[in-house]
């Protein structure tokens, strides 16, 4: 009669259900594939257009990236936050840190399409006297 009994017993089922974690991790994967693009750190520029293709950029090494707002006020991605105001001295002492330290570094100047055109110029000459060989400038693509 015990034989029985235990027949008719349900089994305790032992195993994790992992269906609910799965969810979980593609909710997340989603959210932080959505807010991914929205955390570009910087000033927020307004890039020119240009109508040429990109350049393909070399991933093993990170550009040291100068922004120039609509002001004409510089902002370099090395030594500070990269959202505080420095002057063409400070750049320029930073810059030469740089190219002390990684002999070869590109620069890449994002300026706002509304800055006046010495002003780039000038950044530019500043930085072909430091020793930069690589300048680079940004813009958005139509």
């Amino acid at each position: 009669m015990a034989r029985l009994l235990r027949r008719n017993r349900k089994r305790l089922v032992s195993e994790i259900n992992v269906v609910p974690y799965i969810d979980v991790m593609l909710v997340l994967l989603v959210i932080f594939m959505v807010t991914a693009p929205m955390l570009t750190p910087g000033v927020p520029i307004e890039l020119p257009e240009a109508s040429t293709e990109p350049l393909p950029i070399d991933t093993d090494e990170e550009p040291l990236v100068i922004s120039m707002n609509g002001q004409g006020e510089l902002f370099i991605n090395v030594g500070g936050d990269g959202s505080t105001p420095v002057t063409l001295g400070v750049m320029k002492d930073r810059v030469m840190k740089v190219l002390a330290a990684k002999p070869g570094t590109s620069v890449q100047l994002r300026g706002d399409e509304g800055l006046d055109y010495g002003t780039v110029m000038e950044v530019m000459g500043t930085l072909q006297g430091v020793g930069v060989t690589s300048i680079g400038l940004v813009a958005e693509t139509p």
